[in-house]
This record gives structure tokens, C-alpha cells and sequence, in this order.
């Protein structure tokens, strides 16, 4: 017997479930991911490379993982997001496996930049959506939790890895990242699908990728103007935005604080992430304010507090500035998706997160490099924190030319409204 089509998400019931997934992915993503700095000086002193080339090595595979959003958005469109995060699950676990044998920078740029980092893809688009489909009244709130996963694995995982470079080495920790990471194919299995009113029928399924994406609304929401204002502002932001998740770390260190002190400054930033997006989304559901004023004022915040790292030359200063980056950072990341679905609409998000993604990776792959070279070029990080802050404050200013800004809050319902035939 066929379940009819539900008018509206359902705002809860097994929504939850799909919140505690996407809990997860964000754990085992971008807590994996910030964990890092960790290796980099392991890598640098490994492989006798410079900062700028060690960069490339994170850089790749976030690039690939925003790069490949089209990719994942479109297999979840004729497959479900269920089977495709589960196998972009097995993609990052053997990324990491294969990377642990790596006897140069390229075996990790192959194995970690593009094998995980399509595995990561395939994951975070799929995962996000789906949280996003199933909220509409709490949906800023439900993202929130969903990506707090990151703060609360990196504040696990900083002194965890740390621990296990110096037991296992580095290849021996990525041997166990692997393992944690194949965690990612139990939390894929959690997404049940939900179909509602307006969703196109998924095509019969073949494996034609150019059809594939002529098939779907891509082409008509990459000519439609808030929503490229929206996506290069964020390639802005994220050309600074993970800069400290790489470089932080080997910053401590050069102001001669050892290794545990310089893990912990990554696990208090992730604390603090991990507050900030719960806090973010809770408050922008209760604000009188619209997402998109909200999301420019945590962005503005996220770039002076970049840009003020230099300033920390003392541990507890610099502690301070790192608890700040992380509360405002996080902030920022739900009401980022939240304020997206506003511009697109909710039938449009999975097709609108997997572009903005592929947009967004210009950003990240020549952030965390630039920042790199330009240790590498002034002798210290003060160029690069400073740099990567001015990104953010860039974007920031380019939100303020989204049509109609400074108009007055408008309901969420009203706004995806508007924009529910881009």
C-alpha cells in the first residue's frame, strides 16, 4: 500500500534520527578534518616539505569534498541519500587506510585529497539535505545539532590523535582514523528516505552523469541571482575559514607552547564550536531577525577573531582568541544552510547545497595553500591569520547586496515562498 505524500516535512518523528545521522557525518567529517594540524608537522618533518606543499594535502580533500556536492546531490536525487552516504562512507575509510602506506606527499594528495575527500562528498551534501527536508519551523535549530558533531569530535579527537601519533606514529594513527572513519556506512543506514509534495520523480536509474545533471534544476538555480551573490560570498568565507583548522597548531608550536598545549587550543576552539552551533541555531529561531542578518553579523565576528590570532602571544590570550573563533565560527555554519534553503526553497535544497558546495571549493583549495605560502614567505603566521580574517570580512560585505537586506524580518514560510520557483 503506497504512503501518500506528506504537504509538509514533518518536523520531528524520525527527523530526529536523521539529525542524529547527520550528528555523525559532521563528527566523523570535519572533526576528522580539523584534526589535522596534527599531522602537519608530522608531515612536514616526514617528508622534509615546505608548509605551502603540506597544505595542499587538506586542501584537496576539502575542495573535492565541496567540489564533488553536484556529484552526490545527484546519486541522492535517482538513488536516495540512504546507499550514497553509506558508500561515501567506504570511499573515506579507505582513503585513510591507503594514505597510512603513503611513501610521498602525492600518495596523500591521491589518497586523502581525492579518494577521502569524494568519500566526504558524498556524505555531507546527502546527510545535510536530508536534515533540511525533514524541518521547516525548527529547521535553523535542527541544523545546529546536526553539525555540532564537528566541535564535539575535534574536542575528542585533537588530544586523541596527538596520543596516538606519538604511540603509533602517523602512520599508525591514520590506520585508526580509517577504522573510525568506516563508522560513517552505520550512520548512512539511519537516512530513511521522505518524499514530499513537488519532488520530481526520480529518473530511471543509468548511470549517465551529463544527463544526470541536465536532468535536475541546476542550471536554473546557477542563473539565479541571490543564490550566486549567496555562493561567492562564501567562497570568500571559506578561503579563511579553515585556515586555523590547519595552521593553528603549527602556530602554537612556533611560539615554542609543546604539543599537547598546542591539541588543546584545537579542542578548546571545538568546545566552543561545538556551543555555537547549538546557540547559533537556537537563537536565530527566536530572534526577530532575518537568517541572512544573523549569518553576516557571526561572519563578521568569525573574521576579526581570525584575524586577531596574531595578537595571541601568550597561552591564555591566545586561548581566548581561539575560544572566540570557535563560538562565532560555529555559529555561522547552520544558519549558512538554513538561510540557503530561504533562497531556494526546500524542494530546491539538495540540488542548491551540491552547487553552492562545487562553488564554494574555489575557497578551500587555494585558502589553506595561500596561508602556507605565506609562512612560507614571511617566516611566521601573522601574514596568513590576518589574510585569511580580510576573506571573511569580504564576504561579509558581499551579503549586504542580496536583494532586499535591509527589508524587514519576513516569516521563513513566507520567504521560501518567494523563492520556491528560482
Amino acid at each position: 500500500m503506497a504512503h501518500p505524500v506528506p504537504l509538509q516535512p514533518p518536523d520531528g518523528g524520525w527527523g530526529w534520527m536523521v539529525v542524529l545521522a547527520g550528528f555523525l557525518q559532521s563528527a566523523l567529517v570535519f572533526g576528522v578534518i580539523r584534526c589535522f594540524g596534527i599531522f602537519f608537522v608530522e608531515f612536514m618533518g616526514y617528508f622534509g616539505e615546505l608548509s605551502g606543499r603540506v597544505s595542499w594535502v587538506t586542501s584537496i580533500g576539502i575542495a573535492v569534498l565541496q567540489l564533488g556536492g553536484p556529484v552526490g546531490s545527484t546519486l541522492s536525487t535517482q538513488y536516495g541519500a540512504r546507499p550514497v552516504v553509506m558508500a561515501g562512507g567506504f570511499l573515506s575509510g579507505l582513503g585513510m587506510l591507503l594514505a597510512s602506506f603513503a611513501t610521498c606527499l602525492t600518495h596523500l594528495y591521491l589518497s586523502i585529497g581525492l579518494l577521502s575527500g569524494l568519500g566526504w562528498s558524498l556524505v555531507f551534501t546527502p546527510s545535510l539535505a536530508s536534515v533540511a527536508r525533514y524541518f521547516t519551523k525548527r529547521r535553523t535549530f535542527a541544523m545546529g545539532l546536526a553539525v555540532s558533531g564537528a566541535g564535539l569530535a575535534s574536542f575528542a579527537f585533537s588530544p586523541l590523535f596527538q596520543v596516538l601519533v606519538d604511540t603509533y606514529a602517523w602512520r599508525g594513527a591514520l590506520l585508526i582514523m580509517a577504522g573510525v572513519s568506516f563508522n560513517l556506512v552505520a550512520a548512512g543506514a539511519l537516512l530513511r528516505p521522505l518524499e514530499l509534495e513537488g519532488n520530481v520523480a526520480a529518473p530511471e536509474a543509468c548511470w549517465l552523469p551529463l544527463q544526470a545533471l541536465s536532468s535536475l534544476r541546476r542550471l536554473r538555480l546557477a542563473c539565479h541571482g541571490p543564490f550566486l551573490i549567496f555562493a561567492i560570498a562564501f567562497v570568500l568565507v571559506d578561503t579563511g575559514y579553515y585556515v586555523p583548522y590547519i595552521h593553528l597548531v603549527p602556530h602554537a608550536r612556533e611560539l615554542g607552547f609543546d604539543e599537547y598545549q598546542a591539541a588543546f587550543l584545537m579542542s578548546s576552539a571545538s568546545v566552543a564550536d561545538l556551543c555555537g552551533r547549538v546557540a547559533g541555531g537556537w537563537l536565530a529561531d527566536r530572534l526577530a531577525l532575518r537568517l541572512v542578518h544573523s549569518l553576516t553579523l557571526w561572519t563578521i565576528l568569525t573574521g576579526l577573531s581570525i584575524a586577531l590570532v596574531p595578537l595571541g602571544r601568550s597561552y591564555p590570550l591566545l586561548m581566548g582568541l581561539c575560544i572566540c573563533y570557535g563560538f562565532f565560527a560555529g555559529a555561522l555554519v547552520p544558519l549558512q544552510f538554513s538561510g540557503l534553503a530561504e533562497i531556494v526553497g526546500t524542494v530546491h535544497i539538495m540540488e542548491g547545497i551540491g552547487l553552492m558546495q562545487m562553488i564554494e571549493s574555489a575557497g578551500s583549495l587555494v585558502g589553506a595553500p595561500l596561508s602556507g605560502w605565506l609562512r612560507d614567505m614571511t617566516g611566521d603566521y601573522t601574514a596568513s591569520f590576518t589574510v585569511a580574517g580580510a576573506f571573511l570580512l569580504a564576504g561579509s560585505l558581499l551579503l549586504f547586496t542580496l536583494p532586499n537586506y535591509f527589508s524587514c524580518p519576513m516569516d521563513s514560510t513566507a520567504e521560501e515562498d518567494a523563492a520556491r520557483d528560482p
